[in-house]
C-alpha cells in the first residue's frame, strides 16, 4: 500500500514573502486555477491552502503531509467487534495491516472497514 511522503518547501524569498504578506493582509480571498479553469475550493480545503500562503508568508519552510485516522489496538478492536487478543491475531497474521510507532501497533480505519467487509462478504447468505 503506497503511503505519499510528506512534502518539504523550503521557504520564500524575501522579495516574495513581503508580496504574499501584503497579498493575504489585503484580502483573505483566493482564487484557485486548476487546468485553466477557476475553481471555489470547499471551506476546509481553502482554509488548509491560506494557512500554507500564510507560513510562506511568515518566511516558514512548509511540510505538507496527509492525515489518516490511525486506531490504537483496542480503538480498532472495538470498531471491529472483537477481542483485543483477536485484534493482534489478525495483525500479527497480516490480515489487518499495523504499522509500529516505537512499540505500539497503529491500524488505519480503513483497513479494518475493509477487513470487515471481506469478512461480510464470506457470510453466509441464510
Amino acid at each position: 500500500m503506497a503511503q505519499l511522503k510528506p512534502r518539504t518547501t523550503d521557504a520564500l524569498s524575501d522579495a516574495e514573502t513581503k508580496r504574499l504578506a501584503r497579498a493575504l493582509a489585503e484580502s483573505d480571498d483566493v482564487t484557485v486555477f486548476v487546468n485553466g479553469t477557476t475553481v471555489k475550493l470547499p471551506t476546509q480545503a481553502r482554509d488548509a491552502v491560506v494557512d500554507v500562503l500564510q507560513r510562506f508568508a511568515q518566511g516558514d519552510a512548509v511540510m505538507v503531509s496527509s492525515a489518516e485516522d490511525l486506531l490504537n489496538t483496542s480503538q480498532a478492536a472495538e470498531v471491529a467487534g472483537v477481542s483485543l487478543t483477536y485484534m493482534r491475531r489478525l495483525t500479527d497474521a497480516g490480515t489487518i495491516p499495523v504499522e509500529y510507532r516505537g512499540t505500539h501497533r497503529r491500524i488505519r480505519l480503513r483497513d479494518v472497514l475493509a477487513w470487515l467487509e471481506t469478512r461480510e462478504q464470506k457470510q453466509p447468505q441464510g
